[in-house]
C-alpha cells in the first residue's frame, strides 16, 4: 500500500524507528506496538479509503482479530484531504471521528510572542526524562496512566539515541514547563511530536517559542526541507503555529473508540 498523506507517512517513519512494526495487507496496513498495547495510534489499522456503511462491521472484526486484546478500536484514512464527513459510517456506529490539519513550512520565523525567561535545551539526563513523563500526566486526556506516559517516553527517548532529532525542553527554575520533539522522518521530511505546555504555564509563549527554537534545529543541524506538524483545527495552538510560519496542506482523517476512563 502505497501512502498518499504526508501525516501518516512521517507517522509511520518514526514508528517504525522506534519499535512499532507495520504490516502490509493491500488495501490496509496494520500497525503494532507489542511494548506498549495501549498505545492507541501505534495499536491501529490503516485504511487505503474511507469505507461505505456496510464495510464498517467487517473493518471491526479485522481489527478484533489482529488485536484480540484491545480495548480500543483505531483507524486512520490514507489521502491528502477530505472531512469528517467521510467518516460518517464509523460515526453511526458510535465512533469518535476528527480531521486534523496537517501542517508544513520551508521556514519559521520567531514568535510573536517569544518567552524569554526559560531555557530552552533538549532533554538529557534521567531527571529531563522523569519530568517529561510528569507533564505528559497534566494533560487530561492521557489514557494509561504512568505507565503508558513511561512506555511514550522511552519510545521518544529512543529516537533521540538513534541521532533522527531530538526532544526540546522549556525549564523554568529548572522545572519542564514544556516540550516538544522533532525528527527525521525521510525524504528531507522532519515531523514535530507531542507538543505539550503545562496548564499551569499556558499563554506565556512557551510553545511558539519551542516550535520555532526546534524548526531551526530542523533545518541547521538535520538537514530537512520541510517540516511537518499535524493540529486540531479547532484548538487555539494553531494560532500560534501559524504564526511561526506553518501553513495547512492537506487533510489526516482518524475514526477511534476507546475505553471510558
Amino acid at each position: 500500500m502505497e501512502l498518499r498523506s504526508l501525516a501518516w507517512r512521517t507517522d509511520l517513519a518514526l514508528l517504525r524507528a522506534s519499535g512499532s512494526e507495520v504490516e502490509d495487507r493491500g488495501d490496509h496496513l496494520v500497525v503494532r506496538t507489542s511494548q506498549n498495547p495501549g498505545f492507541y495510534w501505534g495499536n491501529f489499522l490503516l485504511l487505503d479509503s474511507a469505507p461505505g456503511p456496510d464495510a464498517v462491521p467487517d473493518w471491526l472484526r479485522v481489527f478484533e482479530k489482529e488485536f484480540p486484546d484491545a480495548e480500543h478500536r483505531t483507524f486512520g484514512i490514507d489521502g491528502a484531504d477530505g472531512s469528517v464527513d467521510d467518516l460518517a459510517p464509523f460515526r453511526a456506529v458510535g465512533m469518535g471521528v476528527e480531521a486534523s490539519t496537517v501542517m508544513t513550512a520551508r521556514t519559521v520565523r520567531e514568535s510573536p510572542h517569544p518567552n524569554e525567561e526559560a531555557m530552552i535545551r533538549p532533554l538529557a539526563s534521567d531527571r529531563d526524562w522523569e519530568q517529561q513523563v510528569d507533564l505528559a500526566l497534566t494533560d487530561e486526556d492521557l489514557h494509561g496512566g504512568r505507565t503508558f506516559a513511561t512506555r511514550r517516553a522511552a519510545a521518544e527517548r529512543s529516537l533521540v539515541h538513534q541521532g533522527r532529532g531530538q526532544w526540546f525542553g522549556a525549564f523554568l527554575d529548572g522545572r519542564l514547563g514544556a516540550s516538544l520533539g522533532l525528527f527525521v522522518a525521510g525524504d528531507g521530511l522532519a515531523r514535530y511530536q507531542g507538543v505539550m505546555t503545562h496548564p499551569d504555564l499556558r499563554g506565556r509563549g512557551l510553545c511558539g517559542t519551542l516550535v520555532h527554537h526546534a524548526g531551526r534545529h530542523g533545518f541547521d543541524d538535520l538537514g530537512v526541507h520541510t517540516l511537518v506538524m499535524v493540529a486540531d483545527p479547532d484548538y487555539l495552538a494553531i494560532r500560534v503555529y501559524r504564526s511561526v510560519g506553518f501553513a495547512g496542506t492537506e487533510t489526516q482523517l482518524q475514526a477511534a473508540r476507546v475505553p471510558r476512563s
